[in-house]
């Protein structure tokens, strides 16, 4: 919003009148000094997840009526937006199931979507790829899933892979943003360049090879493990409280 040359000035106004501040990544930490003139201490704490509702569900007839032949199963959640590239979702997806039998679920909507529905028509069979709209119980998609893909060529944070990580789903993210301060390279998925579709191919296929599937899903869960509520929680708490002292002792030396 503050990149809009019209909002900057209330924007940074906003955030050197405020006696706290917290970013969810080091590099929106980093992105906010970069364009705003912000002469206050900005702290680092990141999203957290809920593991109680995301978590993987048994839900193996879901599974079995989308891919009756065992094929793979690869998933994409965003709000359809030109930052989220979720062309390159599909390209990425095309290059995929040319090694590997796969399908494709696209959950969400958004402005790109009716573009991206053409584009699936084109390149895909219609049985390939499903646009499921936006979801309440995303983690039921998710508790089936083989492989996120996220595609985006910026993210603040990446919530979204957060929360397939916890349903022990491993990632393919861009370097883009934060998440590379989120999903581990080589560990719990890969991080590609933006835009580089063959790369992030060939490394999705690495993931869903049956030797590597189950280490990645197992480093996947255990990293979201670390951005579990009772976690971070502790971090927000000890920022009010430290704002709470500061302007109490102002207040005193005013007195």
């Amino acid at each position: 919003v503050g990149k809009d040359a019209s909002l900057e000035p209330v924007v940074t106004f906003s955030i050197n009148q405020s006696d706290g501040i917290t970013a969810v990544s080091n590099d929106l930490k980093k992105d906010t000094y970069n364009h705003f003139k912000v002469s206050k201490e900005i702290q680092v704490i990141p999203n957290f997840i809920d593991l109680d509702r995301f978590k993987k569900q048994k839900k193996d007839h879901f599974k079995k009526a989308i891919c009756p032949n065992d094929e793979k199963l690869i998933v994409h959640t965003s709000n359809f937006r030109k930052v989220k590239r979720v062309e390159d979702v599909v390209k990425v997806f095309n290059e995929i199931r040319k090694t590997v039998p796969a399908k494709l679920l696209l959950v969400g909507d958004g402005p790109e979507r009716s573009a991206i529905e053409k584009l699936a028509e084109q390149s895909c069979s219609i049985d390939d790829v499903r646009f499921l709209g936006k979801l309440e119980a995303v983690e039921e998609v998710l508790s089936v899933s083989d492989l996120f893909l996220m595609t985006s060529e910026k993210e603040s944070f990446g919530l979204a892979a957060l929360e397939a990580m916890a349903c022990e789903v491993p990632l393919i993210s861009t370097n883009a943003g934060g998440l590379p301060e989120l999903n581990q390279d080589e560990v719990t998925g890969f991080i590609c360049d933006v835009g580089d579709i063959k790369t992030m191919a060939d490394k999705a296929l690495l993931i869903l090879d049956k030797d590597n599937l189950p280490k990645f899903k197992k480093a996947a869960l255990k990293r979201a493990q670390e951005f579990e509520l009772s976690n971070i929680l502790p971090m927000y708490e000890n920022m009010y409280r430290k704002v709470v002292e500061e302007f109490r002792e102002k207040i005193s030396v005013k007195r």
